[in-house]
This record gives structure tokens, sequence and C-alpha cells, in this order.
């Protein structure tokens, strides 16, 4: 089984997601989408497996520093393009395994995906 786990190096959640993953003694590949950007075509994927709303993050300070304008009439497509502009607000961690993926950490649902 391939998994990839992305997003952010320095984010606090990817800290557990990883410590966690390790913990286990899963093998996995770690995409900054920082650092190493991400593309349309994974991003369009997630949006259409979970939903634009759950995979943007409007918790975020990058979110929240948007002006009123840009946050307005948010829709998949608008969505998409703020996160390909600012990459800071993709939700963290998203774990790709077989095909689907899980936004978010929690170690019950990562220990049901990977049983």
């Amino acid at each position: 089984m391939s998994i990839t786990l992305y997003g952010i190096k320095a984010c606090d959640t990817m800290k557990k997601a990883r410590t966690w993953l390790d913990e286990q003694g899963v093998s996995y590949s770690f995409h900054d989408y920082k650092a190493s950007a991400i593309d349309r075509a994974s991003l369009e994927k997630w949006c259409a497996e979970h939903g634009w709303q759950t995979v943007l993050n409007r918790a975020g300070t990058t979110f929240r520093k948007l002006d009123d304008a840009q946050k307005a009439d948010l829709d998949q497509g608008k969505a998409i393009e703020l996160m390909l502009a600012q990459p800071s607000m993709i939700k963290r961690p998203v774990l790709a395994l077989d095909g689907r993926t899980l936004v978010g950490f929690k170690p019950e649902q990562y220990a049901a995906a990977l049983s």
C-alpha cells in the first residue's frame, strides 16, 4: 500500500499525525505542499471526495487575513484558486491511501483506515 501524507512540516497537527504513523510503524512519504506546492488535480479530487468546505481551512490565520471580498461568495472553484495561491489554506493533514483520502487527523480514523 502506497501512503502519502500531505501537509506543512511545522504544523502541530501534522506533527501529531507523523508521530502517530511513526509509532505504528507505518511507512509513508511526506509531501510538504507549502514547500513543493500542490497540483489542481489533487485539490479537485479531494474536494470531490470531501467537499471544498472540508478541504479549505477557514479557521487558519491565512484565511482569516483575507479581505471580505476574497471570502465572499465562496464556491469550489474559488476555494481551489485560494488554496493553489496559498497552500496554507488547505486543511491538514491529508492522508492518501488506496485511492482515497482522510482530511484532518483523528487517531481512530487512521487506525481504522490502516487496519
